[in-house]
């Protein structure tokens, strides 16, 4: 190859067309360099929870469950059912009248109305069965009546007035009257906490860059406590709720618990040994024989059966029923999402998209969004992409930590990437690379100047400018 010769005439001319090629390429270095110092400071590549699973690999057991696959219990599951027959026992009362020796036959009989439309009237005067299920009557010797029921019971006061032959037995119609005046009631404690849902306070930034605001959730929780005697027959679980207020709330858990039995004097403090819904657990501290916690559900899943024994819901005297307050479970939200802590809702379940909305998140927005002070609600030029990349970052029950990554746009299309939100999620909205690289072509955060000459002629020079964003 011949050397260039410096008394060459066409040297200047070669030399000029270098010096474009060379200008074009270092303005290239300085637009990629100021490229890549601008995308050194965007979130969507310096992100650290980018890399996550996609939605569609995720396993099954990593969702949440659905809450509305679960409905109330039948509430027939929480009464007793009817007495057949009504027996006596001891807190009963009978009203009782035996002409000449209860009262005087020359007066009738003293009528009792009841209270309540449910029970028929009583006739007599009033004699309470006492601790060993016995009545004691003038003239003759306790009567034994625990077990009978009112037309037994009759009997057996007839029969020990004609043995102490205090009745002639040739009487045919004898004047004894034995009804029932009071009957015998149970009496429980119900302590409830679902006045009204538990308060929290969510913290959000309302108006970007005017501060962060507050909202309260909820108008706190308020407790409550009754002492009901219930009458024998009507002494069930779904009779001490609807008495107190009626059945939990949203606010509560759904669930309620019966502390049965009594402590003793030098009980130790400790936890009970609680088993699943619907049966005993255990004994209680210290090891007292007879004290139980039974659990009884409220919900049950769509489908399935629910098992509450009878002898569970059937109240017994001294029984402590709690309704307990449920805890608020809460999600936050960051990245391009305000940060705020929110409340899931207590009964529908709640989706990516609709957890995103509910924090004021863009959504198909081309960026644009809605807490301006103009009033614009469309960009200039053909607009930014909206971001669509959110980070579910989800944590485990051996404490750690998954990341899922949900794209919105593929999302809307198939409600089955959609997955739900469950309480401790932490959802980032941010650009994935794409969105980001588009943004910043788009917008005037640097310019790039090409200069170029295209007319290079002896007796012509022509030049050209263009100006990139």
């Amino acid at each position: 190859m011949p050397l260039p010769n410096a008394n060459d005439p066409d040297r200047p001319r070669v030399a000029a067309r270098r010096r474009p090629a060379l200008a074009e390429r270092f303005a290239a270095g300085l637009l990629l360099a100021a490229a890549a110092a601008s995308l050194s400071g965007c979130a969507a590549f310096t992100n650290p929870v980018a890399n996550g699973i996609p939605v569609r690999l995720v396993p099954e057991e990593l969702l949440a469950e659905s809450r509305e696959v679960y409905e109330p219990v039948d509430l027939a599951l929480l009464r007793r059912p009817p007495l057949e027959k009504y027996v006596l026992e001891a807190g009963d009362t009978l009203g009782i009248y035996v002409e000449g020796i209860i009262g005087d036959a020359s007066t009738p009989p003293p009528v009792n109305l009841p209270s309540t439309p449910e029970e028929p009237p009583a006739i007599g005067f009033p004699f309470p069965v006492r601790a060993e299920g016995s009545i004691s009557l003038p003239l003759v010797e306790p009567v034994k009546v625990a077990g009978l029921t009112i037309e037994e019971a009759e009997r057996a006061v007839k029969d020990a007035y004609l043995e102490r032959q205090i009745l002639r037995s040739d009487e045919t119609n004898p004047r004894i009257i034995v009804t029932l005046l009071r009957s015998r009631t149970i009496r429980v404690l119900v302590v409830r906490e679902d006045g009204s849902t538990p308060s929290i306070t969510v913290r959000s930034a309302s108006l970007r860059g005017f501060g962060a605001g507050s909202t309260t959730v909820g108008g706190g929780s308020e407790s409550s406590g009754n002492q009901l005697e219930l009458p024998i027959g009507q002494n069930d679980l779904l009779t001490a709720l609807t008495s107190t207020g009626g059945l939990p709330g949203p606010g509560a858990k759904q669930e309620v618990v019966i502390y049965r039995g009594y402590a003793s004097g030098d009980a130790v403090a400790g936890c009970y040994v609680c088993g699943p819904a619907g049966s005993a657990g255990g004994v209680g501290p210290g090891g007292e024989a007879g004290r139980r916690v039974i659990r009884v559900p409220l919900r049950q899943r769509c489908g399935t059966r629910v098992s509450v024994p009878q002898d569970d819901v059937v109240l017994q005297d001294g029984d402590i029923i709690t309704v307990e307050a449920r805890e608020p479970e809460l999600y936050y939200t960051g990245g391009l999402l305000p940060p705020a802590e929110l409340a899931l809702p207590l009964e529908y379940d709640l989706s990516v998209i609709e957890a995103v909305l509910r924090a004021q998140g863009p959504m198909v927005s081309g960026g644009i969004n809605g807490n301006n002070l103009q009033g614009n609600i469309t960009g200039v030029g053909i607009g930014n992409p909206s971001p669509s990349q959110v980070s579910v970052l989800r944590k485990l029950p051996n404490g750690q930590q998954v990341n899922i990554l949900v794209e919105l746009n593929e999302a809307l299309r198939d409600p089955r990437l959609d997955i739900l939100v469950q309480a401790g999620d932490i959802l980032i909205l941010q650009e994935n690379r794409d969105e980001a690289i588009s943004r910043y072509l788009n917008s005037s955060v640097f310019q790039g100047n090409l200069f170029f000459r295209w007319l290079d002629r002896g007796d012509a020079t022509g030049t050209g400018s263009i100006v990139l964003p």
